[in-house]
């Protein structure tokens, strides 16, 4: 369940991290409560993940998830640029949260 519980976290960070986009630097009210609430859930998920899963691997997978999702999600939303090295660049971040979950005890 705490890798359940992580993945929500993940989620929640970039929702959080594109909600910050939309609030115009928490300017706008709607977009603004969307985002503190995700910040706030995304913590809360992330602190009961943790409590089973080692921190640095917990900490690693988290922003490794809203880093990666949050650039995928600029390329679509805000056209930003996807050339090949970023899109490489975003393939080696998804290799490493695979690769801390596989090495995970």
């Amino acid at each position: 369940m705490a890798w359940i519980y992580l993945t929500i976290a993940g989620l929640l960070e970039v929702g959080w991290a594109i909600g910050m986009k939309y609030s115009m630097g928490l300017t706008r009210f709607w977009p603004s409560v969307f985002t503190i609430i995700a910040l706030v859930a995304s913590f809360v998920f992330l602190s009961i993940a943790v409590r089973t899963i080692p921190i640095g691997t917990g900490y690693a997978i988290w922003t490794g998830i809203g880093a990666a999702g949050t650039a995928m999600l600029g390329i679509i939303l805000f056209h930003e640029p996807a050339s090949l090295a970023r899109l490489a660049c975003l393939a080696l971040i998804v290799a490493a949260i695979i690769g801390l979950k596989l090495t995970a005890h």
